[in-house]
């Protein structure tokens, strides 16, 4: 008699487990959010052996499913091109004529968009795990469309004016991938359960192969991503090299006006071993500090000489320069974000800056001991020294400077050979990537190289000819890293105050680990999908051919049927006989 009990209660508990509960508070709220239906009649369960959707909402949740994959694309390329924010605004202030941080913007947006498809997307699947039926209201239907109009034709502009940021993406795989890798895993096996109770639901071969066929192809594809995925960052213990030193460009121009001689002794201050720069002649001949083909971004020549403004900054002498202000810009623009961070004393010194001569930029790179290189820009025609600009910058590092020419990279092209036999201790500097015998014609010790250049096997080949690398503009930590990793030797950084502080590279890890880690998550993810698959199957199989009953709808949940109540009767019978035998009073069923 106990072992008919127990094998009672098992039938009990399995009725149970068979048996689908609606939850409808939640199903409420699913239904209410993702197509505004909050009253009970205005949803549906799937019925077995029916579509999720019609055909309309299945273009809608497929358009959404594209939206989300490409939201997610954007929002992390733009995410990662965090590096170059600044050359974006300013590329926009050049166009537009007037400072606005568009680059923020645009991410903000982005985020706002992919945070709201995703939201959609998370109600979608919690909606078909309940086996409900897909109804999307037409709000999210424009909102999704919207979202798909801002995710193509913002990558779609900012691949035509910007092409070299895929490159920046490329690189950023490199350090992230690993890590997409178990994401992109745990995100496959979360959709196991919806698809599986789908699966197991249809009656139609063709919809049922096309629904497994893709999952599993997804699946495949992302379980051997890892045996194609490279990273530096991945290595042995004991092999990484020494951290890449650190160039401040144009100074530490987060922390002071760039190319001014706060933001050089800032640079110095934060643990920058060169100074890199820009130059330009004026027209008395004093060779001086600025980027810009104009003087309109970096000072006040709007209020000085407001019908000069759009005249070449070498077009100027050096009182006229003298007399403007090259850092109040600075704390108005607040171009990094980081002025606010500024003590009283720094903010006041920074409104004061000057354009900084190039003898007081080398001077002070001869007292702390620093290397320097410099952009030295030709003056435009009609200039007194378009054709002896290269001669009087010489002047000045060999006559009017305490510097040693060792101490200075020299990055002009222009007349390499005459500067090489006037000055042979400057250490000459490549912008190019030239074929190595031609380096190492010109003497040349040194690639200036975008970061996008980077490569391991490019660095090592031309160390192996003792010539070092350094990359520019490096400011983020994931990127430096990955220099790092690759063996760079230098980087430009508008940041040394934040990658000087770095002790090892981010995302490192040996061989071993990374193995472990990728083996590790595919297989815990199989095993869990084989279980959800084994599960829909026994329950599907179950409700459908357990005791020849018959499965009927409530609402859209099964409700209790056939089989359970002869499950609980069999129950009752038993216990009857079981308290006649121990001559207890019987409890009577109602």
């Amino acid at each position: 008699m106990a072992s008919q009990l127990q094998f009672g209660r098992l039938r009990g508990l399995r009725a149970k487990v068979l048996r689908r509960y609606e939850h409808r508070p939640l199903v409420s709220c699913l239904s209410g959010l993702y197509g505004c239906r909050w009253r009970r009649y205005e949803r549906s369960c799937t019925e077995p052996g029916e579509c999720c959707c019609n055909k309309l909402e299945g273009v809608s949740f497929a358009l959404l499913v594209v939206a989300f994959c490409l939201t997610l694309v954007f929002l992390y390329f733009w995410g990662q091109a965090k590096n170059d924010y600044n050359d974006f605004d300013w590329f926009n202030f050049g166009n537009l004529g007037f400072w606005f941080p568009w680059s923020v913007v645009l991410l903000v947006i982005a985020a706002a968009f992919f945070t709201y498809v995703t939201v959609l997307m998370l109600l979608a699947v919690c909606l078909l795990s309940e086996g409900q039926k897909l109804y999307l209201h037409w709000s999210h239907k424009i909102g999704i469309l919207m979202s798909l109009i801002f995710s193509i034709g913002a990558t779609a502009v900012l691949s035509d004016l910007w092409s070299k940021e895929w490159m920046t993406l490329l690189l950023s795989f490199q350090v992230t991938a690993p890590y997409l890798h178990v994401g992109g895993v745990f995100l496959a096996t979360v959709l196991a359960w919806p698809i599986a109770l789908h699966f197991f639901r249809m009656n139609s071969r063709v919809r049922r192969a096309l629904i497994i066929g893709v999952y599993l192809t997804i699946l495949s594809a992302l379980y051997l991503v890892p045996l194609g995925l490279y990273s530096p960052c991945i290595k042995e213990d004991g092999i990484l090299g020494p951290a890449p030193t650190l160039i401040g460009h144009r100074g530490a121009p987060m922390l002071a006006p760039e190319n001014t001689m706060m933001s050089f002794e800032k640079a110095v201050e934060t643990g920058s071993e060169g100074l890199e720069t820009d130059v330009t002649i004026s027209s008395d001949g004093v060779p001086f500090l600025m980027h810009d083909h104009t003087l309109q971004r970096t000072t006040n020549i709007h209020e000085i000489f407001p019908n000069r403004t759009k005249d070449p900054a070498a077009m100027f002498t050096w009182a006229e320069l003298e007399s403007l202000n090259a850092g109040a810009w600075f704390l108005s623009h607040d171009p990094f974000g980081t002025a606010g961070s500024l003590g009283a004393d720094d903010r006041l010194q920074a409104g004061k800056q000057s354009v900084c001569s190039l003898r007081a930029f080398l001077q002070l790179a001869a007292r702390k001991d620093k290397q320097v290189i410099f952009d030295l820009y030709r003056p435009p025609r009609g200039h007194p020294y378009r054709d002896t600009w290269m001669q009087r910058t010489l002047e000045v590092i060999q006559n009017e400077s305490s510097i040693h020419s060792s101490q200075v990279l020299w990055l002009p092209s222009d007349l390499r050979a005459l500067v090489q036999e006037m000055d042979p201790e400057l250490q000459q500097t490549s912008g190019s990537r030239l074929p190595l015998e031609e380096l190492q014609r010109n003497h040349i010790v040194k690639l200036n190289l975008h970061y996008s250049s980077m490569s391991t096997e490019l660095v090592s080949e031309y160390a192996a000819a003792n010539i070092t690398t350094n990359l520019y503009v490096i400011s983020q930590t994931w990127l430096y890293s990955l220099a790092w990793c690759s063996g760079v030797h230098s980087v430009t950084t508008n940041s040394p105050q934040l990658l000087s502080t770095m002790s090892a590279p981010l995302f490192l890890m040996s061989t071993d680990e990374y193995n472990l880690m990728w083996i590790l998550t595919d297989l815990v993810s199989l095993v869990m999908i084989l279980i959800i698959f084994i599960f829909h199957w026994w329950r599907e199989r179950g409700l459908s051919f357990c005791s020849g009953s018959k499965i009927t709808m409530d609402n859209g949940t099964y409700s209790k049927f056939k089989t359970e109540m002869s499950d609980i009767w069999s129950v009752s019978s038993v216990n009857s006989q079981a308290e006649k035998i121990l001559n207890l009073p019987t409890v009577t069923e109602h």
